[in-house]
C-alpha cells in the first residue's frame, strides 16, 4: 500500500487461487493508544502469524508485512479449507483495537487511503454478510456462509466460513465503506504564455477594444456633444 511502512521477514504465502476479491478485518486485542502499527507487525511475526496490513486507526500509521498478491496462509482458519488463499486477492487488515470496543466508534484516521488502495484491487465496497455481531451474539456456522463468502467484498474475521473468532466485534460497515475516496491534490493553473518577443503577456482582445466609442463620448470619458442653447421664452 502506498505510504505504508514495509516490515520485512514475513514468509510469502501461496499465490491466490482466483475468485471474487475480498478483504477481511481483524483486531489485535490491544490498545491503539499504546501500540504502534510497526510494533504490532513485529509482534505478529514473533508469534508466527501474519496479515497484509496493520493499521492504527487513531494515529493513521500503517505497516505492511505481505504483498497483496501473496496469501496470508493459515491466518483465518485453524483447519479445513484455507480461505485466506481464495479470491484474486484476499487482503487481511489487522486493526489495532479490541473486539469488545468496536474500532468504528473512534477515529478512523487514514481509512480513506486504505479504501482507495482496496478499490485499486477491485474489492467491492459491499459487506454481503451484514454487520458483524458482538461476541455474545455471534451466530453458529451455516452452509450459507460459503455462498456469501463467494460473493467477495468485505468481511469480519468472525464471518469467514470455518473461522472460530469473535474479531473484529460489532463494528459498523457503514462507517468503513462510507469513507470518502482519497482526493488527489488539485493541479495548479498554468501561468499565461508570454507574448512573442518577450514583454508582458498578451491580453485577449475584447469587443469594446475594437468598437468605436458611443457617439458624443470621447476617449477622455467627457461628454463632447454640442450643447443646445436655451430656447427663447
Amino acid at each position: 500500500m502506498p505510504g505504508a511502512e514495509r516490515v520485512e521477514g514475513t514468509p510469502l504465502g501461496a499465490a491466490p487461487q482466483g475468485g471474487a476479491p475480498r478483504t477481511v478485518w481483524l483486531t489485535t486485542e490491544s490498545d491503539p493508544g499504546l501500540l504502534s502499527a510497526r510494533a504490532a507487525a513485529l509482534r505478529l511475526q514473533e508469534q508466527g502469524r501474519t496479515a497484509h496490513l496493520v493499521w492504527n486507526p487513531v494515529t493513521g500509521e500503517t505497516a505492511q508485512l505481505l504483498p497483496t498478491t501473496s496469501a496470508a496462509n493459515g491466518a483465518l482458519t485453524d483447519r479445513g479449507v484455507d480461505h485466506a488463499a481464495e479470491g484474486r486477492v484476499c487482503i487481511l487488515i489487522l486493526v489495532i483495537g479490541r473486539t469488545l470496543a468496536p474500532f468504528t466508534d473512534g477515529p478512523l484516521t487514514g481509512l480513506a487511503d486504505i479504501l482507495t488502495w482496496l478499490d485499486s484491487w477491485e474489492v467491492a465496497r459491499q459487506w454481503p454478510a451484514g454487520a458483524p455481531a458482538a461476541p455474545s451474539e455471534r451466530a453458529l456456522w451455516s452452509s450459507s456462509r460459503e455462498r456469501i463468502w463467494a460473493r467477495g467484498g468485505h468481511f469480519g474475521h468472525c464471518q469467514v466460513p470455518g473461522a472460530h473468532s469473535d474479531s473484529p466485534g460489532a463494528i459498523s460497515p457503514e462507517r468503513i465503506l462510507g469513507a470518502p475516496h482519497a482526493v488527489a491534490a488539485p493541479t495548479p493553473p498554468r501561468p499565461p504564455e508570454p507574448r512573442r518577443g518577450g514583454g508582458h503577456p498578451q491580453r485577449d482582445v475584447c469587443e469594446h477594444d475594437i468598437m468605436d466609442p458611443p457617439g458624443g463620448v470621447g476617449s477622455s470619458g467627457l461628454d463632447t456633444r454640442p450643447r443646445v442653447g436655451a430656447l427663447p421664452s
